[in-house]
């Protein structure tokens, strides 16, 4: 079937992914003869050619492990995006222009407006602690600078011993200081992501209690086993739903302005 647009999201193994439905869902609803589809690229220099092969597409989505790689294939990259180091929605203009944009900013600062999160900011809000370095993390850190919320990043390419403030911590050294000096555990990694939900990183759960909460950016499965250690000890956990959600419509505006 010919659509007269398409839009779709870039990444591996995408069967994880509410994209699809989410969009196809939203076009139905708006009477669009438009398609969603999963690009599924083993190596992401074969962008290029399926853009040139798909003529009607008009803008796509980016997800893990592309949000950093496509940045050198864009011809322009708006500013916000520029900051954070990473793209996750990309717009292609009518005369084969393609530029960045990042909707994870709009989607994180929605998520942690939550009632319940805003509590903990406004209430002595220790450092936040950020798990994972990728692009998804960089969009939490922009956020987090933004509101001027102190943080720690803890990362693999750390090592015990490293004291580096502005790098973080590694996970060795988080395993000797527990949870306590933080309020704020954001995963951003994505460990736990169907099908692989037996899985969590190796963390100090048992040192969490009701003063943290957990955010993990995976919204399938909606409960991650990361999010179920942190509720056993008393801690609050969120998925990522809201921000799929949020980001999502920010990138719909996006496409939609012009076409």
């Amino acid at each position: 079937m010919n659509y007269d647009k398409m839009y779709g999201l870039l990444g591996k193994s995408l069967g994880h992914s509410f994209s699809k439905d989410y969009f196809t869902k939203k076009f139905s609803q708006l009477n669009l003869d438009y398609s969603y589809q999963n690009i599924e690229l083993e190596n992401i220099s074969d962008i290029i050619p399926f853009i040139k092969e798909n003529k009607n597409l008009k803008g796509f989505n980016v997800t893990v492990p592309y949000k950093e790689e496509i940045l050198p294939f864009l011809d322009e990259i708006d500013t916000t995006a520029k900051e954070v180091g990473a793209v996750n929605t990309v717009k292609i203009y009518e005369d084969g222009r393609l530029k960045g944009f990042n909707t994870d900013v709009v989607g994180f600062e929605k998520l942690l407006s939550r009632d319940a999160i805003n509590r903990v900011r406004t209430s002595g809000m220790k450092e936040a602690l950020i798990l994972g370095s990728g692009g998804a993390s960089k969009a939490v850190q922009y956020v987090l600078n933004k509101k001027n919320i102190p943080y720690k990043i803890v990362s693999r390419s750390f090592k015990l011993g490293m004291r580096n403030e502005e790098l973080g911590i590694s996970y060795e050294e988080l395993n000797i200081t527990g949870f306590r000096p933080y309020s704020i555990i954001i995963n951003a990694t994505p460990v736990g992501m169907f099908p692989n939900v037996y899985e969590c990183l190796e963390l100090p759960y048992s040192t969490a209690d009701e003063h943290n909460i957990f955010i993990d950016l995976i919204y399938n499965p909606e409960e991650t086993l990361f999010m179920k250690k942190g509720k056993a000890q008393g801690a609050a956990a969120y998925n990522g739903l809201t921000m799929l959600q949020e980001q999502a419509e920010a990138a719909w505006e996006i496409w939609k302005v012009g076409n």
